[in-house]
């Protein structure tokens, strides 16, 4: 039997978000053919084997006692190595963290060091998809269109002339978002002057780069995607919050949003917005499953791409499994599906040349 490393939890403002992905991931991987080993992350980076998953997914890992562990960086033979000495060979790794330190390439440059197969995109994909900035670079090398927005970098951010060059450039009102967060996560919308400077300290706070966006009047479409060199799309989804925008509140708590699911759009709109998911997904050069926002603007009727999400939410509420399981795929071939397309990447990439033909 195949052993698999679910890897949750993470140095992130998102750690909530990823035991409640990694939940539902747990649930659709039970009783498949690959033993679960659930590694939990603390706040402070320390890898943890909890004595209880299920309490340490329900609860939190501070809940549960948890001895440490490490990953083995040994691509002959990756194991978890346990802070009793037990050494616990693994095959493949799902990672399910949201945000820093798990969505930025970052936990993926390790497992390719390791060598292990794992979920989701590469180093590239994942880095380039968390950063909004280098993201917006990426979809506008590409043609894709997006709205208008302004980056400003460290002490830039709460500077005297900060207010002024976004008022300048942008207008009112704007969002204004850390650079490398999600789930709404120190977002704002800002509507006057007074509002702006909270905004711009309060996502200074969480990252060193923070991006305005101008905002447009439009609805917000989601569309999952699947796949690696021959991705396809789910249906497309429409996002309705009961808040002025998609905040964390109404992305979390119940009866906060409505997903209407497909969108209420004309067909054309429908398989625009797909291919336009698509688009996005293969200017990344992503693998194995992502989710792409898009804006669907009144009155001009012009679809625009908003972002990308590397590693979705997976929880009940989220839109990725609901897309695709109106899309025919269930919870558990969808999982199932995304492990094996970790695996046809990993074994895609052991075929290549390491040394060079003399």
């Amino acid at each position: 039997m195949a052993r698999l490393a679910l890897i949750f939890g993470g140095r992130s403002a998102e750690h909530e978000i990823s035991l409640a992905s990694a939940r539902f991931v747990a649930e659709m991987l039970a009783d498949g053919p690959d033993e679960v080993v659930p590694v939990g992350i603390a706040r402070d980076g320390r890898w943890l084997l909890p004595d209880d998953p299920e309490a340490a997914l329900r609860d939190g890992l501070e809940t549960v006692p948890a001895q440490a562990v490490h990953l083995v960086v040994d691509p002959a033979a990756p194991a978890l190595a346990c802070a009793d000495g037990r050494r616990i060979p693994v095959d493949f790794a799902f990672p399910v963290l949201h945000g820093p330190f798990g969505e930025d390439g970052t936990i993926q440059g390790l497992l390719e060091l390791a060598g292990l197969a794992y979920a989701g995109a590469g180093v590239a994909a994942s880095a380039v998809g968390m950063d909004k900035e280098l993201m917006k670079a990426v979809f506008a090398a590409h043609r894709l269109p997006q709205v208008d927005h302004l980056v400003l970098r460290g002490a830039a951010a709460t500077a005297p002339g900060a207010v002024a060059a976004a008022e300048e450039r942008l207008g009112y009102p704007m969002f204004v978002k850390p650079a490398n967060l999600g789930s709404s996560v120190g977002m704002t919308k800002a509507h006057d002057r007074d509002e702006l400077e909270a905004a711009l300290a309060l996502a200074a706070a969480y990252d060193r780069k923070v991006v305005l966006e101008a905002a447009c009047d439009a609805r917000e479409l989601e569309c999952a995607v699947l796949g690696n060199d021959e991705p396809r799309a789910s249906v497309v989804g429409e996002v309705v919050p009961a808040n002025e925008f998609y905040d964390y509140e109404a992305k979390y708590t119940p009866g906060k949003m409505a997903f209407v699911i497909p969108a209420d759009v004309p067909p054309e709109v429908a398989a625009a917005a797909a291919d336009l998911a698509l688009r996005a997904y293969r200017a990344l050069d992503c693998c194995g499953y992502a989710r792409c926002d898009l804006f669907y603007e009144r009155g001009s009727g012009r679809l625009l791409v908003n972002e990308i999400n590397t590693i979705p939410g997976m929880t009940a509420m989220s839109g990725f499994p609901r897309l695709w399981a109106a899309s025919g795929v269930d919870g558990r071939e969808l999982v199932r599906t995304i492990v094996a397309l970790g695996r046809e990447r990993h074994a895609a990439r052991a075929r290549l040349r390491v040394v060079r033909e003399e």
